[in-house]
């Protein structure tokens, strides 16, 4: 039931051959699942960097003063 819905999903039976279309669906399941390990990959990649070279302001709590007298 899961594999007909699924096939159906991914467009129309490339054959009057269930056999044949089976494949055919099998070769489109490896396609969008190429596609999306690789669109996992891109957005992790986004994510890991996102404000990577934002600058960091530290307020200074106190000044040492270093002049001799």
């Amino acid at each position: 039931m899961v594999w007909r819905v699924w096939a159906k999903a991914l467009g129309e039976k490339a054959s009057k051959c269930s056999k044949e279309s089976d494949r055919v669906a099998l070769i489109r399941t490896l396609i969008f699942l190429s596609y999306l390990i690789t669109n996992v990959f891109i957005i992790s990649g986004v994510v890991r960097h996102w404000n990577k070279d934002r600058i960091l302001y530290v307020p200074k709590l106190c000044q040492i003063d270093n002049t001799i007298d």
